[in-house]
């Protein structure tokens, strides 16, 4: 593949539905420098949150449970690294457990308004700004318990009115509980994930449609199958030990064997191809370092021919 120069502002963008926002085609998931994929500094972390946004990577899709990157991208607001008009921030209220915010952990989490109004507020002080973007209800377990009277999403909803937060939204990976709440709970945007990339594309049969009627923005998370689709050999991110017939490791890797063969980036033809269905509006990946960042928005400025894409489709892998 020939190298791209990459320019101040080069990453593609698109509208994110009916926020009306424009958002780079590959938001940066900020728990690539929350240390739980390797540690990165302070300083490592504001460099490479300055160099994204230079590219024109400058939405930043955070939660407290991505290790400590919450607090880091505070360290780059308030230092003035990055200045809150020229970002995108979405967040996430994670509903994991019973755990405190959320997190990890065993019990039914808190759905309540209150406990979304508290959280949402406690963000804001650790990131030093006044407003989201967005936030997104994350990994409920009971969609219908968000949806409550006095829920969770009618507790960001009166963060809204009061423009604490800009629009609302889920991220979460159960089409059920999308399609529920694209139908009842008047949102803004959604996240799917692990459900559109080279592996499977069961979002397109439900979730993209249903929200593109309504013009929900969409992200797509694990559009490179946390990094399964770029290209390393598979056995360095899942040992082999654990691959089964048929599974995700194991298409990766044939996937991975194809792209050599022929002389293709898999990382350029697994983002190439989710670029193609523009009903998602971002695929957001967590950058480690400076290096992983350049190579994905290189990708995403890499173009494909539409024989490459035939010939893999063929395949059948």
């Amino acid at each position: 593949m020939p190298a791209v120069e990459l320019t101040t502002g080069c990453c593609p963008r698109r509208r994110w539905g009916k926020s009306g926002l424009s958002i780079p085609v590959v938001p940066f998931g900020t728990q690539g420098f929350g240390n739980n994929f390797g540690p990165v500094t302070d300083e490592e972390a504001c460099a490479l949150i300055r160099r994204a946004v230079d590219l024109g990577v400058n939405h930043f899709d955070c939660a407290r449970c991505y290790g400590d990157s919450l607090r880091k991208l505070g360290v780059a607001l308030k230092t003035g690294v990055i200045r809150r008009d020229e970002v995108v921030i979405s967040g996430r209220l994670c509903c994991h457990s019973a755990a405190k915010w959320g997190f990890y952990g065993e019990g039914k989490a808190d759905y309540s308004a209150a406990r979304a109004i508290e959280d949402v507020r406690d963000q804001l002080e650790i990131l030093g700004t006044d407003h989201f973007d967005a936030m997104l209800i994350h990994d409920p377990s009971d969609s219908d318990a968000t949806l409550a009277s006095d829920g969770t999403l009618a507790g960001i909803k009166r963060l809204k009115e009061e423009g604490l937060i800009h629009n609302v939204g889920y991220g979460m990976n159960p089409h059920p509980f999308h399609l529920k709440v694209i139908e009842q709970g008047d949102i803004d945007v959604l996240l799917c994930f692990s459900d559109y990339n080279l592996l499977r594309q069961t979002a397109a049969e439900d979730i993209l449609p249903a929200a593109a009627e309504k013009d929900i923005g969409v992200m797509n998370g694990w559009s490179i199958m946390r990094g399964m689709l770029t290209g390393t050999p598979v056995e360095k991110i899942v040992s082999r030990d654990r691959w089964l017939s048929g599974s995700d490791a194991q298409r990766a890797e044939s996937m991975r064997l194809w792209c050599e063969e022929r002389g293709i980036s898999l990382l350029v033809l697994a983002l190439q191809f989710c670029l193609r269905e523009t009903r998602i509006h971002g695929n957001p990946l967590g950058n480690l370092n400076i290096e992983q960042l350049e190579m994905n928005v290189a990708a995403t400025l890499t173009p494909l021919d539409d024989a490459t894409l035939s010939d893999f489709a063929a395949a059948a892998i």
